[in-house]
């Protein structure tokens, strides 16, 4: 029984989050007017130049919209150089959020709308209280989990499997609305920071597309690319 339970709920394919996942069965979006590489120095001075405008209005907009967050963004750079390409928000201890970027994601961006863009993205997460939501669809997850081995009569090392299994089913669930989410609000907040969001969201068509996945955590690089452009209509 153990085997069967376990099997059951492994067949939702978890894996840990990361910024791109491999590409899968839909093909990638097709680039157009593909802007040329830059240098790292002028990549870097673009995130500079971005996070100096991004920064307050994802400030000012967190305040109208989250008035019980904590709006004092920290934006940073990974201190590990050979990180992979990757974009994360987090909070300390006392709730404050940051905003990592790894050198190489920023290496890959062509100018600052693109990385304007991400930089709105990821404070996006925050204003929308991502954290905060997936950690609550992670203790549902776990509930049902412990729920479904206790009518199942599962022992103790089981049943602990099973409510760790699917608390992560649960955190996963409502990842790839999150992301939508955070593009939709992240191309209010390039927009306000003076910047192209459409433009910005030129950085798709050079990823791996995830496609479709069932509980993959990012949704394809097409749906995305649209929610920027018909957020961005309506502005």
């Amino acid at each position: 029984m153990r085997t069967l339970i376990l099997a059951t709920l492994a067949a939702a394919g978890l894996s840990a989050c990361v910024a791109v996942e491999p590409a899968t069965a839909p093909a990638p979006v097709a680039p157009q007017n593909v802007p040329p590489p830059i240098s790292s120095g002028a990549a870097n001075s673009n995130f500079q130049a971005a996070v100096r405008r991004v920064e307050p209005a994802a400030e000012t907009l967190c305040r109208q919209r989250a008035q019980a967050a904590n709006c004092d963004f920290l934006i940073r750079i990974h201190p590990d150089p050979n990180a992979p390409p990757n974009a994360f928000q987090s909070l300390d201890p006392r709730g404050r959020p940051i905003l990592t970027f790894t050198r190489s994601l920023i290496a890959e961006t062509r100018n600052q709308d693109e990385i304007a863009f991400v930089i709105g993205h990821e404070s996006a997460h925050h204003i929308e209280q991502h954290i905060a939501r997936q950690q609550r669809s992670a203790s549902t997850g776990a509930l049902v989990g412990g729920l479904i081995a206790s009518v199942a009569g599962a022992d103790t090392a089981t049943a602990n499997e099973i409510s760790r299994i699917s608390a992560g089913v649960g955190a996963r669930r409502f990842s790839k609305d999150h992301e939508l989410e955070a593009d939709a609000l992240g191309t209010i907040i390039t927009s306000r920071a003076g910047y192209d969001p459409v433009r910005g969201a030129a950085f798709f068509t050079r990823i791996p597309d995830p496609g479709d996945r069932f509980l993959g955590t990012h949704p394809p690089n097409a749906s995305r690319i649209d929610v920027v452009r018909r957020t961005a209509a309506g502005l």
